[in-house]
C-alpha cells in the first residue's frame, strides 16, 4: 500500500472506531437526563447535566498534562485506555448508584481530554498541507454516523413510551456498553504512517516512532523529559488557538442533552415524546454527516476560504433556535418527568422540532470541520498541545452550560448561544485574516 494509501486508511479506522465508541456514548449522553428522571430508586440522586457539568469540567483541566500522558504511551493506546473509561461510565446505568455515577464522571472527564488529544494527533501526523481538510472531514462525517445508529435503536426502542422502566433502561445500557467495547478495539487497526523522506526534526510530532511500540519515542530522552516538553508546550500554546473555541462547546451541550430532554418534556406530542429523543438525534446526525460531506470530503468550500461556511453554520444556528424558541416551551429543560403543561409561542409541532435537530447538525458540523482543518495546519509542529488547547476551552464553556442548564429556562440558554455564536464567528474570522495576511507565500490557500 502507498504512504497516502496507509494514512488514508487509518483516518478511515480512527473515524470507524469513534463511530462505533460514539454510537454508545452520544446515546448515552442524549438519553441520560431524561432516562435518570424515570429512575425510580430512592438510592440513587444524580442528575445528567450535574454529571456532564463534571466531566467537562474535569476535562478541561484535563487538558494541560493529556499531552504528556500521549508522550509517554503514544496515541493509540491513549485512545484504548481512554475508550474504556468510556464503556465503564455508560456500564453505570445499568444499576446506577449516586457515587459510582459521579466517579466515573471525574475520571470521564480526564480520559474524554486524552482521547480527543490523542484523536487530533493522529489525525495530523496521518495529514498535510494539502489533505488536512479533507480528512478533517472524512473523520467528521465518519464520527457522525454514530448519531444515526445510536438514536435510531432509542427511536425503535422507546417509540409509544411515556415513562421507561428499569428493564428498559437496563437492555439499553447492556447493548450501548457493548458496543463501545468494540469500538475501544478498532483503535489497535492503526498502521504506523510511513516517515516522510525528510524530516526536519526528530521530535516534530509527539507520536511515537512506532505506535504499537508506544513507549520507544526518542532514546535520547526519558519519558518524564517528554513528558515535562508535551506539558511546557501545551501550557505556551498561541493565543491564536484561544481564540478560536470561545463558542462551540455551548452548542455541544446544546444538541447533545439539552434539546433531547426539552423534547422529551413536551407533553404536546404525545405518548411519542421519548421516541423522538431518537429521532431528533438521527436528523441531528444527518446534519452532521451531510455538512461533514460537503465541506471536508468534497472540499467544495476551500476556493472561498473558511470564513463562507463558518458563516453560514453561524446562520444555521441563529434560524434553529429562533425555531425552537417558538416551537418549545420555555420550562422543557427543567421540567420534571411528567413532563411541561406550559404552552410554547406556537402550536408545537414535531416537523418544526426535527427541522430544527437537522440544522443543529449540519450548522455545529461547519464549525467543527473548520475548526480542525485551521487548528491541524496552523499547528502541525505542536498538534498534541493545540488541539488539547482546542478542548481545554471547548470543555470550559460546555461545563459552564451543562451547569446552568439545571437552572436557566429555555430563552435564556438560546440568548446566550446566540450571542456567543457571534463572538465565535468573528473570532474565527479574526484568525482567518490573520493567517492569510502573514503566509501569504504559503500554500495556505490551496489546501
Amino acid at each position: 500500500m502507498s504512504p497516502e494509501g496507509k494514512t488514508l486508511l487509518n483516518i478511515i479506522i480512527l473515524g470507524l472506531g469513534f463511530m462505533v465508541m460514539f454510537t454508545a456514548f452520544g446515546t448515552c449522553g442524549n438519553i441520560e437526563q431524561t432516562v435518570i428522571k424515570s429512575f425510580n430508586s430512592t438510592e440513587f440522586h444524580g442528575s445528567g447535566y450535574t454529571s456532564m457539568a463534571i466531566i467537562y469540567a474535569v476535562f478541561s483541566a484535563s487538558n494541560l498534562i493529556a499531552p504528556s500522558v500521549i508522550a509517554v504511551i503514544g496515541p493509540q493506546l491513549s485512545l484504548f485506555f481512554s475508550g474504556l473509561v468510556y464503556s465503564g461510565y455508560i456500564a453505570v446505568f445499568i444499576h446506577p448508584y449516586t457515587s459510582s455515577f459521579y466517579t466515573l464522571s471525574v475520571l470521564l472527564g480526564i480520559a474524554a481530554a486524552v482521547l480527543w488529544t490523542a484523536q487530533g494527533n493522529l489525525l495530523t501526523i496521518n495529514s498535510k498541507d494539502s489533505t488536512i481538510g479533507r480528512n478533517s472531514g472524512i473523520f467528521w462525517a465518519l464520527m457522525q454516523f454514530s448519531l444515526f445508529f445510536g438514536n435510531l435503536y432509542i427511536f425503535v426502542a422507546w417509540r409509544g413510551k411515556s415513562h421507561i422502566t428499569d428493564k428498559d433502561r437496563q437492555t439499553v445500557f447492556i447493548t450501548l456498553t457493548v458496543i463501545s467495547l468494540v469500538g475501544n478495539f478498532l483503535f489497535f487497526l492503526i498502521q504506523r504512517p510511513d516517515p516522510e523522506p525528510a524530516p526536519t526534526d526528530a521530535s516534530e510530532s509527539l507520536l511515537p516512532a512506532d505506535i504499537s511500540d508506544s513507549v520507544s519515542v526518542v532514546p535520547s530522552q526519558s519519558l518524564c523529559s517528554q513528558a515535562f516538553e508535551a506539558f511546557s508546550k501545551c501550557l505556551n500554546c498561541n493565543g491564536e488557538t484561544m481564540l478560536l473555541h470561545v463558542c462551540p462547546g455551548l452548542e455541544l451541550t446544546f444538541y447533545s442533552g439539552v434539546y433531547g430532554t426539552c423534547l422529551g418534556a413536551m407533553t404536546q406530542f404525545g405518548h411519542d415524546a421519548k421516541g423522538l429523543i431518537g429521532l431528533s438525534g438521527i436528523l441531528i446526525g444527518v446534519g452532521e454527516i451531510l455538512g461533514g460531506g460537503v465541506f471536508g470530503i468534497l472540499d467544495k468550500c476551500n476556493r472561498f476560504g473558511r470564513n463562507p461556511v463558518v458563516f453560514l453554520g453561524l446562520v444555521t444556528h441563529i434560524v434553529a433556535f429562533y425555531l425552537i424558541f417558538l416551537n418549545i416551551a420555555s420550562d422543557a429543560p427543567v421540567a420534571p418527568e411528567e413532563g411541561t403543561q406550559m404552552q410554547a409561542f406556537i402550536q408545537p409541532s414535531v416537523t418544526v422540532a426535527l427541522i430544527c435537530s437537522f440544522l443543529l447538525g449540519l450548522g455545529d458540523s461547519c464549525f467543527n470541520t473548520q475548526l480542525i482543518s485551521i487548528v491541524g495546519f496552523l499547528f502541525r509542529d505542536d498538534s498534541a498541545s493545540a488541539f488539547a488547547v482546542f478542548k481545554f476551552v471547548q470543555s470550559i464553556t460546555a461545563a459552564v452550560a451543562f451547569f446552568y442548564s439545571n437552572y436557566l429556562l429555555l430563552h435564556w440558554q438560546l440568548l446566550i448561544m446566540v450571542l456567543m455564536g457571534f463572538l465565535g464567528t468573528i473570532t474565527f474570522f479574526v484568525v482567518e485574516w490573520g493567517v492569510i495576511s502573514s503566509r501569504r507565500d504559503s500554500d495556505y490557500d490551496s489546501i
